[in-house]
Parts: C-alpha cells; structure tokens; sequence
C-alpha cells in the first residue's frame, strides 16, 4: 500500500531562520499534526489520534498506571500521533509516536518498558523527545501489571514478548517518514529489565529494526530467571525460621564488605569484583565465633542457608545443571523485592500463575522444583526468553550493542548478563564482538539505577558516538549523588575490565579522575 507523505520540511529550520518564522514554521507543523490521522495509511494498523503538544507540559492519561509520571514539563513542542496496531485477530497493541515540531535531531528512539509492560512510557518518552528524537513507545498489547492477559490469549502472549515492540518500530518509522517527509537517519532502542529483554528480542528476530541498542540489566532468560526469583522466596518465606528481617540486610552486607571491598586494592564500601568473591554467611552465624547475646547481628542456622541459597542461584535437581544464577556478595540492602515477602515478586509469581499452570489461585508454597520444572520448561520458548547469542546479522550491519548492569541487582542476577556476554563472543568471535558490543558494570548499583555506588550516567551519548562516528566507549563516568549533592564519580569500565585507583591524595577515591581501567586484580574467575 503506497503510503501519503506528508512534507514538513520546515521542521529542520535553517540557520538563518528568524523568531518569527519559526513560530509560523511551528504553526504549520502543528496543523499537520492535526492532519496526519486522515492522511497517514498503515498496514494492520490506525492512527487513533493526532494532536499538536505545545505546551511544554503534557500530562499523562488515567490510563497511564500508578507508575506513570503525573506530568512531564519542559518539553519542546511535538506531535503526538496515538497508534491501534492489529498484527493478529486477538492483538490490541497501543503505541505512541511523539515527533518534535522543530529542532528533530533526525534520529528516532523507541524505549522499552519493564516487567509485564502494560503502559505507555510517558517518562521515557519525554526524556527521548528532549534530546532531539522522534520516539515511540508501546503497551506491549494489553493494560496492566500483570500477567492476567496472557491466560488464554497466545497471541496477545507473542504481542508482549516481541511482536508489539517490532509493530511499534515499523509503523512508528512510517509515521516519521510521512510527517517529516524523510526517513530517520539512525534508530535506537533503549530500555532497562523488561526493556533490556525487549531489546534482545529485536536484536536477534529483527536485526535491521534498530542501528544501535542500549539494554540495561537485562532480564533475556525471562522464564528461568523466574524460577530463581521464585526460589528466592521460597528459601525465606517456606519456613518462618528462615526468614531473614529487614534488620539484619546491613548485618550481611557489612560481612560481605569486610570479606570482599578490599581485594581490588581500594576499601571504599564497593564490591567491585564480585565474581571472585568468596563470602560464606556462615561467618555470621549466631554462636559460631560468636556470642548469642547480640542476635541483632548474627544470622541463625536457617537464615544463613537461605542467604546462602540467594547467593548459590538455582540448579536443576533432577541434573544438576544450573537453571539460573544467584546474586552478588554486595546485593544485601537490595534484598527486600525478592526475599522479603510475603509473596514472591509479582513478575515471576504471574508467569507461573498464568502462564505455567493457568490458574490465578495457584500457590507458590505448592512448587516444587524436581516435580514442576518439566512444566516450566515446556514454556520456555524465544517468544518470552530472546537467549540466542548467534547476532551476526545486526552485527554484519553496522549494529551496536551497549549493555550496563549494576553488580548490586537484585532482580536480574549479573552472571547471567555476563554468561550472555561471553557465549556472544564465542558464537561470534572475540573480534567481531570487540567491535560491536560493550558491557559496563557499575559497583554498588542496584537494578537500572540505585544503590551505593555511583549510579546516574549517560550511555546513549556514548552509544550514539560509537555507532555514528566509530569511537568505541573506552569507559562511562558515573556519579552518586546524596540529598542532592555529589559525592562520589567513578569511571565505569567495559567488562572484563574494572576500574583502579591510581591516586595517593585525600578525597582522590571518590573522583573519577583518580582511576583508571584494566584488569580485574583477580581475573574473571566465576564462584
């Protein structure tokens, strides 16, 4: 179907462009927003709305969900175009593409959305809008925050795993050629956790989707990462003895401090190799080598073998294959989500209640790993777990991918995004993965942001760098910040690699300038 294009060529001003011609140029841009719904022709798909923005506030609708933003301020004018896409009969996907009336930097940018999707991303989306791009964002085809929709609907299931975001990619970039009048010069993906799994999916089924992709902590091993946050649980909640108060997170965390933030030659409260860390809770444990007289700071013998089976991850009892790993000494104030109860976290309870065993009753103290894994297993499909390390096609184009991960996550365990990390450069070749994908790890870091150490950064620009005038990120610079006010900045160093201090000065370890990359004092040697 030939598609009706719309030329704004007025958006990109020239120079020499006076204040006045702009808001006229802007004037006019706007009531082609407002024309775009007659004239814009998709396929499987309708525009349901399009309307100028020009207030530099938008406010989200009710719709939104609890998570959303209740108003983004200081935006740019834009166009903001409402999609239906219908891939399938039982498909209702809902995206937004917002286009600035002036000022488009000429790139697009499509964000990702976390857990069980469910909304529009207003945040993202005004975030990408600032900078320059045409973006989009999608609902992954239901509303919600949970898992409910997939019960009986398999399509609306592909929809969330990986059709919605490709739909969203192709209409969107349709959108953007008809109102602009060009095609978009480069396209980026960028989302975090379910965002990250979103942008694996659209790496390795639609390479050509996305020039450059930024994936934070992602959780691409959906359905066995489920199992492991439901262990998780499970060693806590299963037996009331071995629960593990909220009060005694800074107990185990101290130990894991005192056993492991030395060994990369700097005591500064991180952790910044992890993966040779060798922390047993067991040194915590109340009455051996120590007195029961303070049980506010020791673990007892049930506690202490839950926290080891947090750390240890989960293995296939029936082979002894790992199903998926645990997490990092340094994670312990992050805890709560997937150990404190009283039911495991929503985004792995849902896959088993709806999509495993289809029954929102079913009881997480009922399962049991050597009977049920069978069952899980069966549903361990690409369509929800984008696991294959084979991307020499998006790579073979030019792609680029940026991956971060905070060593302290406590949802997505940071040795399965360093198992990843290594099988794509086996399947691809040391080379060919040197040139095309970077892993960052930030110490101390909780999930996509958070956390003790230096955590706030920008790797789009870096992203952007890399796939459009070739310079590779070297490092990151991260920074933390307390009740506004900046305390500690770090370079954050492409995996293997972690970051040396090199200064000798007092304050000089908690600036940036004062360290540099190389190798890891104790190699990469996993527990």
């Amino acid at each position: 179907m030939k598609l009706a294009v719309i030329l704004v060529s007025f958006v990109l001003l020239p120079a020499a462009a006076t204040a006045q011609d702009s808001r006229t140029q802007a004037t006019r841009a706007a009531k082609d927003c407002d024309r775009v719904a007659a004239a814009l022709k998709l396929t499987n798909a309708k525009v349901t709305a399009a309307r100028a923005v020009t207030g530099g506030e938008f406010t989200p609708p009710a719709a939104a969900g609890a998570d959303a933003p209740k108003a983004v301020t200081g935006l740019p004018a834009f166009c903001r175009v409402e999609l239906t896409l219908t891939p399938s009969s039982d498909s209702d996907i809902r995206s937004e593409v917002w286009m600035p009336l002036s000022g488009w930097n000429g790139r697009f940018q499509e964000v990702g959305n976390g857990a069980w999707a469910g909304s529009i991303q207003y945040g993202a989306l005004a975030d990408a809008l600032k900078r320059g791009y045409a973006a989009a964002s999608t609902d992954a085809g239901h509303t919600g925050t949970d898992a409910s929709f997939a019960m009986g609907h398999p399509e609306k299931l592909k929809d969330f795993g990986y059709r919605a975001v490709h739909e969203t990619a192709v209409q969107s970039k349709q959108t953007i050629t008809n109102f602009y009048g060009m095609a978009a010069r480069m396209s980026y993906f960028n989302g975090c956790s379910g965002g990250g799994r979103m942008a694996f999916q659209e790496m390795q089924r639609f390479p050509a989707d996305f020039d450059a992709i930024l994936a934070g902590a992602p959780g691409y091993n959906r359905v066995n990462q489920s199992v492991q946050m439901l262990m998780n649980a499970k060693a806590t909640l299963d037996n009331p003895a071995s629960m593990i108060p909220a009060s005694k997170y800074p107990v185990i965390h101290r130990a894991a401090l005192d056993a492991c933030d030395a060994q990369d030659g700097l005591k500064d409260g991180l952790i910044s190799e992890p993966l040779s860390c060798r922390f047993d809770p067991g040194v915590i444990q109340c009455g051996v080598g120590r007195t029961l007289s303070d049980p506010a700071g020791c673990l007892t013998a049930p506690q202490v073998e839950a926290a080891r089976k947090i750390y240890a991850g989960v293995k296939n009892p029936k082979t002894g294959e790992l199903i998926f790993p645990g997490l990092e000494p340094g994670s312990e104030l992050n805890w709560g989500g997937p150990a404190g109860g009283p039911e495991p976290l929503a985004v792995s309870a849902d896959l088993f209640k709806y999509v495993v065993f289809n029954d929102p009753k079913w009881d997480f103290r009922k399962f049991d790993l050597a009977r049920d894994y069978d069952a899980v297993h069966r549903i361990d499909s690409l369509d929800l777990s984008p696991t294959s390390p084979d991307i020499k096609a998006f790579v073979a184009r030019g792609g680029k991918l940026l991956i971060y991960q905070g060593w302290g996550d406590m949802n997505v365990a940071p040795k399965s995004t360093v198992a990843y990390y290594e099988n794509v450069v086996k399947t691809i070749g040391q080379k060919q993965a040197d040139d095309s994908v970077r892993l960052f790890f930030a110490p101390g870091m909780a999930h996509c942001g958070g956390g003790e150490g230096p955590n706030v950064f920008d790797a789009l620009n870096p992203l952007e760098e890399w796939r459009e005038h070739g310079k590779a990120p070297a490092s990151i610079v991260a920074t933390h910040w307390t009740y506004g006010k900046l305390d500690r900045s770090r370079p954050l160093c492409p995996y293997p690699q972690v970051a040396k201090y090199i200064g000798g000065g007092a304050g000089d370890n908690t600036d940036a300038a004062y360290f540099v990359c190389g190798a890891p004092i104790h190699g990469t040697a996993t527990r």
